[in-house]
C-alpha cells in the first residue's frame, strides 16, 4: 500500500491486535536505522523562525528526505505528521504564538477571568489553523502511496487551559478560581473534538489510518489523551476536574493511548487505568530516569489492568523484560539499534517470547 512500507497491511493486522492486547504471531515491534548510503539535503537559511516554520514545501520535502534514508523494520512505519508545536491548539484559540528554532510555545490569553472570560475560544480563521490546514494538504499530497500522514499535536484538555491562563496561575486557579477552570475546561472540548474531526476527515480521504506524533496506527479515531499540567497537582485534584474530561476524550476515540509524562505524574496512573475505553499508556520517565529495571511494578500495574503499554528498551533489557512480563498488549520501541545485523538478532529473541 505505502511505497516505503511494503508490508503495512500485515502489520496492520499486529497493531489491531496490539489493541486487543493480543499477538498474531509475535509482540508489535519498532525498530529503525539509517541506511548505508544516507542523502544529506541542502539546509536553507531563514530570516526569521516563524518563516521556517512555515516553509511547509521544503519541511516536506526534508520530511521525505529522512523517510528515504531510513529503514523501518519490522512493524516500524513511515508517518510525517504537520507539527506547529505543542500548543497550536491553544493558538487557535487566540493565544499569542513563538517560535524558536526547534520549539514554539504560546502567551497566555486570559489574563483576568472576569475581564477575558470571553476569550480563549476557537477561530477556524486564526492563521495557524489555516497554517496546519495547508501543511497537511502539502503532506497528504506527497504522501500518497508512500507514506502515512498524521494529525498535528493538539494537546487539549487541562495542557490547553495551562496554555490560555500560564501553568503557574492555573495553579493558583485551582484554588482561587476553579468554576472559571471548569466553565473553561468544558468549553473547550466540543471545540476540540470539532479540530479533531476536521483533519481527521482530511486524512480519511486519502485512504489513510488516523496516525500522529505517536505513530501508531487505527482502523477508526485514533489519538493520545495526556496532561502535562497534572504534575503539578493532587490526585484528588485531578480527578475532580481533569479526569472527567479525560474519560470524555477517550469515549471519542476508537483507540487512546494515554501519554503519561514524568514522575510527578504517577499519581494518577491509578485513576487512569480505571477508564474503561482507555486501551494503553506510554510511561515517559523523563531524562536520567530511564531504566526498565526502575519501572517495572509500574508495566506490571498497567499489565495487570488489562491495559497495553510501549516500551523502549536496549538489548541488554530484553531478557528482564522477558522474565517480567507477557508479551500481549506489548509495544517494543527498540533503542540503540544500527543495523540490519543487529535488528534481525533482536528480532529472533523478541520472536521466542511466548
Amino acid at each position: 500500500m505505502f511505497k516505503y512500507k511494503e508490508d503495512f497491511d500485515t502489520v496492520f493486522k499486529r497493531y489491531d491486535a496490539f489493541w486487543e492486547r493480543e499477538i498474531v504471531d509475535r509482540p508489535l515491534t519498532s525498530i529503525t536505522f539509517l541506511k548505508d548510503d544516507v542523502k544529506v539535503m541542502k539546509e536553507k537559511k531563514y530570516a526569521t523562525y516563524e518563516e521556517k516554520w512555515m516553509d511547509f514545501e521544503y519541511r516536506t520535502e526534508a520530511h521525505l528526505n529522512q523517510i528515504e534514508n531510513t529503514v523501518y523494520y519490522a512493524d516500524s512505519l513511515p508517518v510525517v505528521f504537520p507539527n506547529m508545536g505543542p500548543e497550536i491548539f491553544s493558538a487557535w484559540c487566540g493565544c499569542g504564538y513563538n517560535f524558536g528554532d526547534t520549539t514554539t510555545w504560546s502567551e497566555p490569553c486570559i489574563l483576568d477571568w472576569e475581564k477575558d472570560k470571553d476569550k480563549g475560544k476557537l477561530d477556524k480563521n486564526n492563521q495557524y489553523f489555516k497554517a496546519v490546514e495547508k501543511f497537511t494538504r502539502i503532506l497528504l499530497e506527497a504522501g500518497k502511496e508512500k507514506f502515512l500522514v498524521g494529525l498535528t499535536d493538539f494537546h487539549p484538555g487541562g495542557d490547553h487551559l495551562a496554555a490560555l491562563r500560564d501553568p503557574q496561575e492555573l495553579c493558583m486557579d485551582m484554588i482561587d478560581n476553579l468554576d472559571d477552570v471548569k466553565e473553561k475546561l468544558a468549553e473547550s472540548y466540543p471545540e476540540y473534538f470539532e479540530c479533531y474531526d476536521y483533519f481527521y476527515d482530511m486524512i480519511k480521504e486519502y485512504g489513510m489510518p488516523a496516525t500522529t506524533w505517536f505513530p501508531a496506527i487505527g482502523r477508526g479515531k485514533y489519538y493520545i489523551p495526556s496532561n502535562d499540567f497534572s504534575c503539578m497537582i493532587s490526585k484528588p485534584m485531578f480527578d475532580e476536574v481533569f479526569l472527567p474530561g479525560i474519560i470524555q476524550e477517550c469515549e471519542f476515540l476508537d483507540q487512546s493511548f494515554y501519554h503519561l509524562d514524568g514522575p510527578g505524574a504517577l499519581i494518577h496512573l491509578d485513576s487512569l487505568l480505571e477508564i474503561k475505553k482507555l486501551n494503553g499508556v506510554q510511561w515517559v520517565c523523563g531524562s536520567s530516569n530511564e531504566g526498565f529495571h526502575k519501572w517495572v511494578n509500574v508495566y506490571k500495574k498497567i499489565q495487570q489492568k488489562k491495559k497495553a503499554m510501549v516500551l523502549y528498551p536496549t538489548v541488554n533489557e530484553l531478557d528482564m523484560i522477558f522474565e517480567t512480563l507477557k508479551p500481549e498488549g506489548v509495544w517494543m520501541m527498540m533503542s540503540g539499534i544500527e543495523n540490519k545485523e543487529q535488528a534481525d538478532y533482536v528480532m529472533k529473541r523478541i520472536e521466542r517470547w511466548k
